[in-house]
């Protein structure tokens, strides 16, 4: 087993003995959550320690429940741990930051705005320069092929052109770390592996830091520089699996045996930590 923290895990996964050493964009420092319920305490994430380098792309997977989600909202700023902290880049997350963008699993677009007008909600709430802001908006939009569609409602796009609408309004402010929590888990198979090609594409051309939350190996193993693995709650990081597969990846990777491979390796960890092994 390998956990996570010091510095030299944090070169590219196909680089790392010819790169130097990434600085540490997140860290969590011994994170427990304990939530209080009418049948008493539960603890939902315990000693979690990680660290996620700058431009690095890191998957979190595990058993339902086991806490992804809260460790999210933790980094979002939108919860409090009960003990040790999140940090970004070195200073405490104490709530929702303008350095932090957010895309949820549903992108929850208001029904009475156009494409554009749901693009420049952050910006808004952050009385960020509106004909900048609008600008941005608009390069994003172009960028994910949306150009032709700002003026649209949500109800007029498919699900897949709207969660590409909540990438853009998760990027307009320009956040140095995104926070993806299952973004593509409502989507029809073509339509997710569309959206996986699309998602490399923008990382690969903003350069941000992202925090993936998925339940699916392969999409998480294409993705991404590292996949951490989280155990039953409560949650912890138990396993690191580096990604030693060049970039830009197609969907060819996917049928190579090495990815396969590395698939099964994940679910061989899962079926362990189950106890279904």
């Amino acid at each position: 087993m390998s956990l996570l923290g010091p510095a030299d895990l944090l070169a590219p996964a196909a680089a790392r003995h010819d790169a130097a050493p990434r600085r540490v964009v997140l860290r969590a420092r011994d994170v427990s959550v304990t939530y209080q319920t009418k049948r008493g305490a539960v603890t939902a994430l315990e000693h979690l320690d990680l660290a996620i380098g700058a431009g690095e792309f890191v998957s979190i997977v595990g058993p339902s429940g086991c806490g992804k989600s809260t460790f999210l909202k933790l980094t979002a700023g939108l919860l409090a741990a009960t003990s040790g902290r999140v940090e970004l880049d070195g200073a405490p997350i104490t709530g929702p930051s303008r350095a932090i963008g957010v895309v949820f699993q549903k992108p929850n677009l208001l029904p009475w705005k156009t494409v554009m007008g749901n693009a420049v909600i952050n910006a808004r709430v952050l009385r960020m320069d509106r004909a900048a802001s609008t600008a941005r908006a608009r390069e994003l939009l172009r960028s994910v092929g949306l150009a032709d569609f700002e003026r649209n409602y949500p109800w007029e796009l498919s699900g897949g052109m709207q969660q590409r609408v909540g990438i853009v309004r998760g990027l307009v402010h320009d956040p140095s770390l995104m926070l993806m929590d299952e973004p593509f888990a409502a989507l029809d198979a073509m339509t997710r592996e569309q959206m996986t090609l699309e998602l490399q594409r923008l990382w690969r051309t903003t350069g941000k830091t992202v925090l993936f939350i998925t339940h699916a190996i392969p999409e998480a193993v294409f993705l991404s520089d590292r996949v951490l693995v989280m155990s039953p709650r409560p949650g912890r990081i138990i396993e690191e699996v580096a990604v030693p597969f060049s970039r830009p990846r197609g969907l060819e990777t996917m049928a190579t045996a090495e990815f396969g491979a590395l698939c099964n390796r994940l679910r061989r960890l899962f079926t362990s930590v189950l106890g279904l092994d």
